[in-house]
């Protein structure tokens, strides 16, 4: 596969150093980088590996797996262990002694090893006392977490090359916290691939933000019916067919909205199909029930068709790494902190499927927004106060770092 100029940089980077940090905004292609690094690895290898790939939730394990095993199938023989609770169709365990049984079969039978896990369970993995040759961490942010600190700090310092991406580094007011900047943990920034760079070369779109102005005063009795009317008020101003996500204040809200108004009846009248996705409830497609995977079998397949309408509800689950193909607008019902709010402008800046053909066959011009089918992604907030007022602001101030001045846009923890 032909790698663009940003994703080789990261690959000759890797070579560079072995533990640090990668920061590429969402949409970039750092699993590919990540894969087409790891290929390098396994290919040149003279013995097995062990390789632990961490992601934070299940869903997201899940897909890197697919991702991962698809592309690396023709190349190299490779076991696979899956260490998290999630339900999937091969080996899967979070009891030490069973990994390190598994790595001890691996070695054995002189056979590369591949480990997909969370943040969540990663714990596990150091407590197998295995030795690790190479781990990517993905959406790293994540590991800075306090629950998930202390496991990422065993692999990190276990493992013999260690590697953290993300689009939005979290940093610590002190260089000896849980922050990416502890180099103890996370090693040295490696490369930081600026925004605009992808925009010119076709790999992203640019995000605009807008705001819905509300006359109605938002309580917590009636927050459902104002976020339902807002809701619809979004939807009547766009053009075409709208792929829309909505980031919900919280699970109990979206149910209200979709349960105790005429939300869904609106929808469908208008020709959209809906979705929602919560811990709580599970997932839904038009009020049915389904599982997990014909959820996103649904949603990627929705995605791709250009001629499909829909909306999505969320809380949470879909703000990071998730792939959500053909998104246009992103609705943003509640205050969101730095991290949250860049990672959801991420899910809609990637490119309409048709732009990505026309870039390729060389129909557009990469950077010629103008000329493309889904010029930029919508990122809509309703303004109820002088707060939300503020929260435009703040969201604009990101997007021109990420976007305009190619920076990342980090978050803070206090220790």
């Amino acid at each position: 596969m032909q790698l663009r100029p940003h994703q080789q940089r990261i690959l000759d980077v890797l070579q560079t150093a072995a533990k640090g940090c990668v920061y590429c905004p969402t949409g970039g292609g750092k699993t590919l980088a990540m894969i087409e690094d790891l290929k390098r690895r396994l290919s040149a290898s003279e013995r097995p590996l062990t390789v632990v790939v961490t992601a934070p939730r299940i869903l997201l394990a899940v897909q890197l797996y697919e991702e991962f095993t698809a592309a690396l199938n023709d190349v190299v023989d490779a076991a696979v262990l899956h260490v998290h609770s999630g339900e999937v169709d091969c080996c899967n365990t979070t009891k030490p002694a069973d990994i390190a049984v598994h790595t001890g079969i691996c070695l054995a039978a002189n056979q590369h090893q591949l480990i997909f896990t969370t943040y969540h369970s990663l714990g596990r993995i150091v407590d197998s006392g295995i030795d690790i040759d190479v781990a990517y961490f993905d959406e790293a942010h994540n590991a800075t977490q306090k629950s998930h600190f202390v496991g990422v700090a065993g692999t990190s310092m276990n493992a013999t090359n260690a590697y953290f991406f993300t689009a939005t580094p979290r940093y610590s007011r002190n260089s000896k916290g849980r922050g990416m900047n502890n180099s103890l943990v996370f090693g040295n920034d490696l490369i930081n691939v600026p925004a605009p760079e992808l925009m010119n070369n076709g790999s992203i779109i640019p995000p605009v933000v807008e705001s819905l102005d509300c006359d109605e005063v938002r309580t917590k009795h009636n927050a459902h019916e104002v976020d339902r009317n807002n809701v619809l008020k979004i939807i009547d101003s766009v053009d075409g067919a709208a792929k829309i996500l909505v980031a919900a204040p919280s699970t109990r809200l979206i149910w209200n909205m979709l349960s105790q108004t005429n939300l869904l009846h609106q929808l469908k009248q208008r020709g959209y199909d809906v979705l929602h996705i919560t811990s709580k409830h599970g997932a839904y497609v038009n009020q049915t029930k389904v599982g997990r995977e014909e959820f996103f079998n649904t949603l990627t397949a929705w995605g791709k068709d250009s001629t499909r309408k829909f909306v999505l509800f969320h809380y949470s689950i879909l703000s990071e790494g998730i792939n959500v193909p053909g998104l246009t607008h992103t609705i943003l019902l509640r205050q969101l902190p730095v991290i949250e709010m860049a990672q959801t402008i991420g899910r809609v800046i990637r490119l309409d499927r048709r732009d990505a053909e026309g870039i390729a066959s060389g129909a557009i011009t990469p950077g010629k927004f103008e000329m493309y089918n889904k010029p930029c992604g919508k990122v809509i907030v309703p303004l109820h106060s002088k707060g939300a007022a503020a929260t435009i602001k703040r969201l604009q101030a990101i997007v021109d770092c990420i976007f305009i001045n190619g920076m990342p846009a980090i978050g803070y923890i206090n220790d």
